[in-house]
């Protein structure tokens, strides 16, 4: 039995311009990441035209937060309201994402801020998104990863959901960041569904 063909995303930051979601629709996309808030204070001013052009596209779009040590139940509480605002939580939205790259953000950390944002958000899946050193030295998603957390894998290797790591929760790898999805001007960071999770396991 062959492996079904990678269901594709991509991940936005603050920093790259879409031209034409019809066109990164077109190039196979089907789901998009954005990042949406920062700690307890940052949000990103180009996330609504993002999510609303994504979802207008008819791609699954979800929100992300970009972890700061600290003050996490402030975070969590800054996200949710950030994410309600702009629609994030809607069904068929790609599932809440936590990116974990600062120093000192820990399990504890990811623990809490999952069961905050699930409390105050009234959903249960959340993906939970960091680089293969994180997961190789810093964080133990077996001490908080339940059914309903996917792990999300950065691991620019050019081999989309074939990241070289594995655990059992995990579901989507960041394999390159090159400028080559249609529709956006520059670099941008594609993902793919790593089997057996399929794009359905992602999203609210």
């Amino acid at each position: 039995m062959t492996e079904p063909e990678n269901e594709l995303g991509i991940s936005l930051s603050h920093r790259e311009q879409v031209a034409d979601w019809h066109a990164v629709g077109a190039a196979q996309t089907r789901f998009v990441s954005v990042t949406i808030s920062e700690n307890v204070n940052w949000s990103n001013s180009a996330a609504e035209r993002n999510l609303t052009g994504a979802q207008e596209a008819g791609l699954h779009a979800g929100g992300r937060h970009y972890a700061r040590p600290g003050a996490v139940h402030d975070q969590a509480d800054f996200f949710v309201r950030t994410a309600s605002r702009l629609g994030a939580f809607a069904p068929g939205s790609l599932a809440p994402a936590l990116e974990v790259a600062a120093p000192s953000v820990d399990d504890r950390f990811v623990k809490a801020w999952i069961k905050h944002v699930r409390h105050a958000a009234r959903i249960e899946r959340v993906l939970v998104y960091a680089d293969h050193d994180c997961w190789a030295h810093r964080l133990h998603p077996d001490r908080w990863a339940d059914s309903e957390v996917v792990l999300w894998l950065v691991r620019h290797n050019g081999i989309p959901g074939r990241p070289g790591w594995f655990h059992s929760r995990l579901g989507v790898h960041q394999h390159a960041y090159t400028p080559a999805v249609p529709g956006i001007a520059g670099p941008v960071e594609q993902n793919a569904v790593v089997y057996p999770f399929t794009l359905g396991d992602l999203l609210l």
